[in-house]
């Protein structure tokens, strides 16, 4: 019995919890996104970034949709634990495709529903004959 102890407590330091991450002050966070905002075209759009407990909380506005985006990334890499992105993309005109010839909702009829069958692969029985390759 002595001798498993050692091992019992090798195998319980293995299952202990790790060290928690080290958490990134929320200043040292804030002093990075007004850096890197000074430095990108991004900061031309005068988005605001506020810091709590490590998380990032966006607001402003853009005409540009990956601005959002790239905002998001620049607070991650500068040690966000979480990012809250209220920024908003403004003058985004996205069409919804339509079909060429719509269906008016008078003349469109309903189509009953058809019975679905599962299907089976075929079964085939397959035989192979070897032929000796000796010589």
């Amino acid at each position: 019995m002595p001798r498993l102890l050692p091992i019992f407590f090798f195998a319980l330091s293995m299952f202990a919890q790790a060290p928690p991450k080290a958490v990134v002050p929320d200043l040292r966070i804030e002093a990075q996104l007004h850096d890197r905002l000074a430095k990108s075209v991004v900061g031309k759009d005068g988005f605001t970034a506020r810091v709590k407990d490590g998380v990032v909380y966006w607001s402003g506005s853009t005409s540009v949709a990956q601005h959002k985006g790239a905002a998001t990334r620049m607070a991650k890499s500068a040690g966000a634990r979480r990012v809250v992105n209220n920024i908003v993309v403004q003058g985004s005109k996205v069409k919804k495709p339509s079909s060429p010839n719509p269906v008016p909702k008078s003349t469109a009829r309903s189509v009953p529903k058809a019975e679905v069958v599962p299907v089976q692969p075929p079964t085939q029985r397959v035989t192979v004959k070897w032929r000796d390759a000796r010589p």
